[in-house]
C-alpha cells in the first residue's frame, strides 16, 4: 500500500539510470589517454535558420500543465475525503481526475507528462480503493482473508500418526497433480481440520470454487496444465475475483500485478482485467505452464509463482538441489513460500477427500452462466440493465473487471449478459445510436403507465419520447410497448463514469421537494451529501441518485416502430510483476504478504 503520494508515479518498480559496466566503488575508472585531436578543415558555417516560434507546442505545454493542475485539485480533493472517512465523495473525486484526462482529447499516451500523471493517478486511486476494500468500505463487499494469509506463518509440530495415516489415504485419491505427504502438508490438513479459522477459511474458498470450477478447469485442461491447480486459487484469493493486497497492489483471483501489459491482461482506467475471473484464468494457465517448463518440477513451478522464479533459481543454483523439499529443509525458501506449497497441496487432498475432512457440509455456489456480446463504443450498464430486464448489481457481478458503471471507449470490450438475453439485447441496442449509448434508456411499459407518467419518472419531456419513438399526438400506450427514452446526458462528476446525478439547489427549494421531485427520502439526500442539517443555500450541487457501488474499485423501440431516430518488490516484500513485454519478468520475486 503507498503510502506517499506527490508527483513520484506509484507503482513503477525503478527510476531511470545510467547502466555502468561494475560498481564504481570496486573498479577504479582509468583515464583515457589524451590523443591529438584530428585536424579539420574549417569550413564556414550555414547561416542558422530564423528561430519560429512553435506555437501549437506551447500551446499544448499550457494545455496539458493547466490539466493536470486540475487533476492534482480533484485527486487532492478526493484524498481529504478519503482520509475524513468521506468514501462517496473521495470516490467521486478520484473518478473525475481519471476521466478528466480520458475525455480531455489529448493523446495520453503520447505526451510523456500526462502519461505520467494518468499512471500516478491510475495507481494511487487503485491504492486506497483496495485498502478500504480490506476494511471493507470500499465499493465491493468485504473480502475474507484467503486461507493461507489467515496461517499467517504458522508453524506446526511433526505429527508422525497423522502423516502416515494421510499417505495411507493418498494411495486413493486420484489426481492429476503429483501429491506428496510430509509434515509440512500434514501440519496444514491440521491446521484446516482443527483451527475454527482455518477451517471456516478453506470451506468459503470451496463453496466460492464452484461458481468458476468447471470455467477454470476447461482453460486448464485446454493449456495443458494439471486441473488440480484450481486449488492455487485457495491459496491466492480464496476464489475471490476482486481480491486485492493492499500492500502490494496485487489483484484477482490469481494476484497479479498491476503492471502495464502485465501476463497479456489489459489495465486502464476504464477496466482491469486481472478481475475478469475468465481472461485471468488463462492468464494464470499459461504463465505457471510456462514456470513448469522452465523448472521441469510442479512444486519449484508453484514455488517460483509465489517467490519469482529469478529468486528460486538462484536457490537451486546455490544448494544445487532441484528439489522443493530440500530447500526448504536446507532453510534456503523465505517462510510464506515455505508455507505456500504444502497450503495448495493439502487444499487439494482435502478438496479431493470431502467426507475424511469434514467438508461435507459445503454448498458450492452455483456455476456462472452468462451470454457474452463484444461492444465497440460506451454502454452504459444502466442502459443495458433495461433492455435486459436485469439489474446494474447483476451486472457488475458478471462484468467485475469494469472500473466505471460504463463500457470502455476506444476499445471493445466483452460484455457479460444474463444468459438468455443476447438477441433480445442485440435487438434492443439496436433502436439506440451509438452517441446516445451513455445516457438514453430503455422501458417496456407496465399496467396503468402513460407517456406522461413514464416522462415524469424518468425526468424528461413526454413530447420528446414521442418524437423519438414516432409516437403520434393522443396516441395510447399499450402494456408491452418498448420506449426508447431520450436522457439528456446529466451532470456528473466525472464524465461517462458513476453517472452520480445531481441538482443544483434554487431558491425556494428543500431538501423535502428536491426529495420529492427525484423519488428518494430525505434522509438519504443527507446522507448522499453529508448533510448535517436539512438547510442548504440555493447554488449548493446535491447528489440526488444513489451511487451504484462498483467492484477495484428501468427499460426503447416500440413494439411496431423498432427504431429510434437513427441519426471498461510486490506482495509484503515481493510479488508478481510483470514486464512491458507482456511476460513476468524471471528475476524478480513474488510474495504474498
Amino acid at each position: 500500500m503507498p503510502t506517499r503520494f506527490g508527483k513520484v508515479l506509484l507503482g513503477l518498480a525503478c527510476t531511470p539510470v545510467v547502466f555502468l559496466t561494475g560498481c564504481p566503488q570496486q573498479q577504479p575508472v582509468k583515464a583515457p589517454t589524451p590523443q591529438a585531436p584530428p585536424t579539420i578543415t574549417a569550413t564556414p558555417a550555414p547561416a542558422a535558420a530564423p528561430q519560429v516560434p512553435d506555437y501549437a507546442a506551447r500551446a499544448q505545454a499550457t494545455r496539458v500543465q493547466q490539466l493536470i493542475n486540475q487533476v492534482d485539485r480533484s485527486y487532492n480533493s478526493g484524498l481529504q475525503n478519503y482520509r475524513a472517512g468521506r468514501l462517496d465523495a473521495a470516490r467521486m473525486d478520484f473518478d473525475a481526475s481519471v476521466d478528466m484526462m480520458l475525455t480531455s482529447g489529448l493523446d495520453i499516451r503520447s505526451i510523456q507528462q500526462l502519461n505520467d500523471e494518468f499512471e500516478r493517478v491510475v495507481t494511487a486511486v487503485n491504492a486506497l480503493e483496495l485498502d478500504a476494500l480490506k476494511q471493507g468500505t470500499g465499493f465491493s463487499p468485504k473480502l475474507e482473508a484467503a486461507p493461507l494469509d489467515a496461517a499467517n506463518e504458522v508453524t506446526f509440530s511433526p505429527d508422525p500418526e497423522l502423516t502416515a495415516r494421510l499417505n495411507a489415504e493418498l494411495r486413493t485419491t486420484t489426481s492429476d497433480f503429483p501429491l506428496a505427504v510430509n509434515d509440512y502438508v500434514a501440519g496444514f490438513i491440521n491446521y484446516f481440520t482443527k483451527s475454527p479459522s482455518g477451517h471456516v477459511h478453506l470451506l468459503r474458498s470451496l463453496e466460492r470454487a464452484g461458481k468458476y470450477k468447471d470455467m477454470i478447469q476447461k482453460i486448464l485442461r485446454e493449456e495443458g496444465v494439471p486441473q488440480d491447480l484450481i486449488y492455487l486459487a485457495v491459496a491466492e484469493s480464496g476464489f475471490q475475483p476482486q481480491a486485492l493486497n493492499g500492500k502490494s497492489g496485487a489483484g484477482g483471483m490469481w494476484q497479479f500485478m498491476p503492471f502495464a501489459g502485465a501476463y497479456g491482461l489489459t489495465r486502464n482506467g476504464w477496466v482491469d482485467e486481472r478481475f475478469d475471473p475468465e481472461k485471468s484464468s488463462r492468464a494464470y494457465a499459461r504463465y505457471i505452464k510456462e514456470l513448469y517448463n522452465q523448472f521441469g518440477d510442479w512444486y519449484l513451478a508453484l514455488a517460483a509463482y509465489d517467490w519469482g522464479p529469478g529468486n528460486v533459481q538462484r536457490a537451486v543454483m546455490h544448494t544445487g538441489y532441484a528439489d522443493f523439499w530440500e530447500l526448504y529443509r536446507r532453510g534456503n525458501l523465505p517462510g510464506e513460500t515455505k508455507n505456500y506449497v504444502p497450503g495448495i497441496i493439502a487444499a487439494i487432498i482435502m478438496a479431493k477427500n470431502p467426507q475424511q475432512y469434514n467438508l461435507t457440509e459445503i454448498n458450492p455456489e452455483p456455476p456462472a452462466v452468462y451470454d457474452t456480446v463484444t461492444v465497440s463504443s460506451q454502454v452504459d450498464l444502466r442502459l443495458v440493465a433495461d433492455v435486459t430486464n436485469s439489474s446494474v448489481a447483476t451486472l457488475v457481478g458478471l462484468n467485475p473487471s469494469l472500473l466505471r458503471l460504463v463500457t470502455p471507449r476506444d476499445m471493445t470490450f466483452d460484455l457479460h449478459i444474463p444468459a438468455g438475453t443476447k438477441d433480445e439485447f442485440q435487438k434492443r441496442i439496436s433502436a439506440i445510436p451509438e452517441a446516445k449509448r451513455v445516457s438514453w434508456r430503455f422501458h417496456e411499459v407496465r399496467g396503468g403507465e402513460t407517456l406522461s407518467s413514464i416522462a415524469e419518472s424518468f425526468h424528461v419531456h413526454a413530447s420528446d419520447i414521442a418524437s423519438v419513438n414516432d409516437i403520434a399526438d393522443g396516441s395510447a400506450l399499450d402494456l408491452g410497448d418498448e420506449l426508447v427514452i431520450p436522457v439528456a446526458p446529466v451532470s456528473t462528476t466525472s464524465a461517462s463514469s458513476v453517472h452520480i446525478q445531481r441538482y443544483t439547489m434554487r431558491r425556494g427549494d428543500t431538501l423535502i421537494t428536491v426529495a420529492d421531485r427525484f423519488g428518494v427520502s430525505v434522509e438519504q439526500l443527507r446522507r448522499w451529501n453529508m448533510l448535517r442539517s436539512s438547510q442548504v443555500s440555493a447554488g449548493k450541487s446535491l447528489i440526488v441518485s444513489e451511487p451504484v457501488r462498483l467492484a477495484p474499485q428501468g427499460r426503447g423501440t416500440r413494439k411496431k416502430a423498432s427504431g429510434a431516430k437513427s441519426s471498461a518488490s510486490a506482495k509484503s516484500s515481493s510479488k508478481k510483476s510483470a514486464t512491458a513485454s507482456k511476460r513476468p519478468s524471471s528475476s524478480t520475486a513474488r510474495r504474498r504478504r
